[in-house]
């Protein structure tokens, strides 16, 4: 939750502040107007996690500024597609944060992650790998245990059915490969888990910068695979990790159902 609106509404509990001051405090809260963005404050009551700092196209000096009051209000920061320079100035702004140089991500404030399942993000090749790491950095940020498989495309299938235990056991499943993105396919044909197919940009010229493997991930024969955008591990991991979250509070089919005239509470 956002910290300004937190000791708020503490402070009024308490009766440190009065109605009217907090009112004044909270008038402007749900968003910052910087000269170069406006930051949506009210991003994590929405939609459970603050805005995400999306790097590229933006100097060093303004990823690392709106980061810092990400930071300050919400106590969790992610920025994505860091370069060097803006994972300098991010890491200046913010000395709680750290940086996956392979992910191009600088986080601060991930929560511990949750029990149960964990999300599986499974790799056809070491190519793959800067793609998976921004998954996995993402479903960190959200509170959620996530495990690796790398390098067991279907170029030698046999890598992947060696980790039988580990498909088996996975809440979620993020298969990231290039080329013809034919692992995800092979791995939708092997598990119960939801399915999320990241495309990648790796590959040779007739791979198009990966829309040869979207086109494949798309046209799967097997059921429950779905696809995000080329070389999206982002996209992939937060839609993971809610799905995951999902399952934790037992509202996949496989939950056990509650006794006649049980009332669940899913939301706690």
């Amino acid at each position: 939750m956002d910290i300004l609106l937190r000791t708020t509404l503490q402070a009024v509990r308490s009766g440190e502040m009065g109605v009217d001051e907090a009112c004044s405090r909270l008038a402007g809260w749900s968003h910052e107007a910087l000269p170069f963005a406006t930051i949506d404050h009210h991003r994590a009551l929405r939609a459970g996690f603050p805005e995400v700092v999306y790097c590229a196209g933006k100097t060093p000096v303004q990823a690392a500024a709106i980061g810092r009051r990400v930071w300050e209000r919400s106590g969790r920061m992610l920025a994505t597609r860091a370069g060097e320079e803006h994972a300098r100035e991010l890491l200046k702004a913010i000395p709680e944060a750290r940086h996956n140089a392979v992910a191009r991500t600088v986080a601060a404030g991930a929560p511990p992650a949750a029990e149960g399942p964990p999300v599986l993000v499974v790799t056809a090749g070491t190519s793959d790998l800067p793609v998976a790491e921004e998954a996995v950095e993402t479903i960190g940020m959200l509170g959620q245990p996530v495990e690796t498989l790398v390098d067991v495309g279907v170029a030698g299938v046999h890598r992947l059915l060696a980790h039988e235990p580990a498909l088996t056991r996975a809440g979620v499943v993020i298969v990231v490969a290039g080329m013809e993105g034919a692992l995800a396919s092979v791995v939708g044909g092997l598990v119960r888990a939801p399915i999320i197919a990241v495309p990648t940009s790796v590959g040779y010229g007739a791979s198009f910068e990966g829309l040869a493997a979207l086109l494949a991930m798309l046209s799967s024969c097997a059921a429950g695979v779905v696809v995000v955008n080329i070389d999206n591990g982002f996209g992939a991991g937060f839609a993971a990790a809610r799905i995951n979250a999902l399952r934790g509070s037992g509202l996949d089919g496989r939950a056990a159902a509650p006794e006649a005239g049980e009332v669940r509470n899913v939301c706690a």
